[in-house]
């Protein structure tokens, strides 16, 4: 396993975390979980991701439940939880000062730990000055509740602000931020981000890096039985893969898949391997649902020497599209 600082912390985290987004109760019960986690641990990763709108909760609880039967010690592991969704009532979202404690405390007693290592606003709340979310979680900080705070899917201007504020108080700013990346989506990470990463040190923990399932291959030729867009709560990915441009992108995946074929790997590993190149990257989340997809995911670490410039560049004509940065201005990263 390799290990990256979250951005300027002095956190370091394994380079492949495990999340339970979709999978957790939805796609794998309390044993098929802890089972998975403990696979992920003995392969070397110490992030475990998770959020209080997964699965209305049940997903922390059921991660709550393996950290206390796998009975790791606490110094070895991060886990992290996310505030914006907990119910219906106009107290259970957003991210007043109210909801972010009520949610903060509702994690610690669902996952069974004593603080949150990383705690997210998983989205911004235009309704909720950024002030009274940056003090809180400062508070949470200072309570020992929590110890990093970010954001996820928050805008380069919000971000901004926030630092800007944390500045002006005396407070701790976001140490990281939860974006989606991967090949198919990239503007924020590769363009927007930037002066972020350079100015204040941001660590990124980055969601759907094999976007949502559509760089794996597995929908080229159909959409199989139990595949996250064959699920009723994924209806809009399964519209979304069917649409003229997500049949477009299959194509790019076709492509994609050879190039992986003489890499002798797999389009995942392909995939991950090539978030993980980007250095602004902290920890590539993966949410695989089986034993062997785990395995082959943890193993594109063994991909990434591959990646020269020269099939850097050849996964470029692939993958181009309007949102590419890098299409336009060259390879941001080093090799």
């Amino acid at each position: 396993m390799l290990y990256r600082r979250l951005g300027k912390s002095g956190l370091k985290l394994s380079a492949l975390s495990y999340g339970s987004w979709v999978t957790f109760k939805n796609q794998l019960d309390q044993k098929q979980a802890e089972r998975m986690m403990s696979l992920a641990y003995d392969a070397g990763v110490n992030f475990f991701d998770n959020a209080e709108v997964y699965a209305n909760g049940e997903s922390e609880r059921i991660m709550g439940e393996a950290l206390q039967n796998l009975a790791w010690r606490r110094d070895s592991f991060t886990v992290s939880s996310k505030v914006f969704w907990g119910g219906d009532k106009p107290t259970q979202q957003g991210l007043s000062r109210k909801h972010i404690f009520d949610a903060c405390h509702a994690a610690l007693r669902r996952l069974k730990v004593d603080y949150l290592d990383l705690y997210f606003c998983h989205r911004p709340d235009p309704e909720t000055p950024i002030e009274e979310t940056v003090v809180a979680m400062n508070d949470l900080q200072r309570q020992g509740k929590i110890l990093y705070w970010g954001t996820s899917e928050w805008s380069a201007e919000e971000i901004t602000e926030a630092f800007l504020i944390a500045k002006e108080l005396r407070l701790q700013g976001p140490s990281m931020e939860q974006p989606e990346y991967n090949l198919f989506h990239r503007q924020k990470m590769e363009k927007d981000f930037l002066p972020l990463f350079e100015k204040f040190g941001l660590g990124t923990t980055i969601w759907s890096p094999l976007a949502s399932g559509q760089l794996t291959g597995k929908y080229l030729q159909e959409i199989p039985a139990g595949a996250r867009a064959s699920l009723p709560q994924f209806q809009w990915l399964r519209e979304k893969i069917l649409s003229p441009e997500g049949r477009a992108r299959q194509t790019k995946v076709a492509a994609l898949q050879k190039v992986a074929e003489t890499l002798e790997c797999s389009l995942p590993q392909l995939a991950l391997a090539w978030c993980l190149k980007n250095p602004a990257v902290s920890t590539v989340i993966l949410g695989a649902t089986s034993e062997t997809q785990l395995k082959q995911n943890l193993d594109s670490l063994a991909v990434l020497d591959r990646l020269n410039s020269k099939v850097l560049a050849q996964i470029e004509t692939f993958v181009e599209e309007p949102e590419s940065p890098k299409a336009q201005k060259g390879l941001l990263w080093p090799n």
